[in-house]
């Protein structure tokens, strides 16, 4: 994962894009900092995609889990991985 520095402790772009938020986010704030639409955000949490929790008809996701999904995710290691062996 590509890392941010500005003279403090070396931070991740996932802790800079999640900083300042707080810890349950609904799917208009999910959606704005993915860069993505709510109806992308809503299919997500249907199928599963990312978890979230349903308390009637609202849905919300917890900050520090969505991160941690994201991170898993990520493609860093599948690019190492690929590269040829010296």
């Amino acid at each position: 994962m590509r890392k941010i520095s500005r003279g403090l402790p070396s931070m991740t772009a996932l802790d800079e894009l999640f900083k300042g938020r707080p810890e349950t986010l609904d799917p208009a704030e999910v959606a704005e900092i993915l860069g993505m639409t709510k109806q992308g955000v809503y299919n997500w949490l249907k199928n599963g995609t990312i978890r979230g929790y349903k308390m009637g008809s609202s849905w919300f996701i917890i900050r520090d889990e969505l991160k941690a999904q994201l991170a898993a995710g990520s493609n860093r290691e599948s690019r190492e991985a690929d590269k040829p062996k010296e």
